[in-house]
């Protein structure tokens, strides 16, 4: 069974907050072969979505943003992620669903922006985000600005 949770960093618990900093160094450093720090500074004013195995072990995350806290005019979903293990078993599409639902629970249906790798343009499509053509290389790797429409 899957355990969908969102919480501000200051909720986090430390075994969460290892977990999710395991799986972001796992795949945005280790998998994708990109030197850069994954920590930010930007974790302390997100929101934390999680995607949980019942032993705690969590498969997908998302990190959230209100408006104006990354992109200026619009809220924000950022390091989407799945664990390479269970890629096959839709749980990126699940959680990011499940994160564009929170996000405007959050802070209202304001437009949503995100910096999407390049080669998943067409998974950000099916959740009704539009690319702006702002087409950018970050860590070596094409990246696309999308931008989906209060509805």
């Amino acid at each position: 069974m899957l355990n969908l949770e969102c919480k501000p960093f200051e909720e986090l618990s430390t075994d969460e907050l290892y977990r999710i900093m395991w799986l972001r160094q796992e795949v945005f450093i280790v998998e994708q072969n990109c030197v850069f720090s994954d920590l930010d500074f930007k974790d302390q004013k997100a929101w934390h979505c999680m995607a949980k195995k019942s032993d705690g072990q969590i498969v997908a995350y998302t990190r959230l943003f209100d408006e104006n806290d990354y992109y200026e005019g619009f809220l924000s979903i950022g390091r989407v992620v799945a664990a390479p293990a269970v890629r096959k078993e839709g749980y990126g599409r699940i959680i990011f669903g499940y994160s564009v639902n929170k996000i405007q629970e959050l802070f209202g249906n304001k437009p949503i922006k995100i910096g999407a790798q390049a080669y998943l343009e067409r998974f950000y499509e099916s959740f009704g985000f539009k690319s702006i053509y702002q087409d950018y290389i970050e860590d070596g790797i094409e990246h696309k600005l999308m931008v989906r429409e209060a509805i």
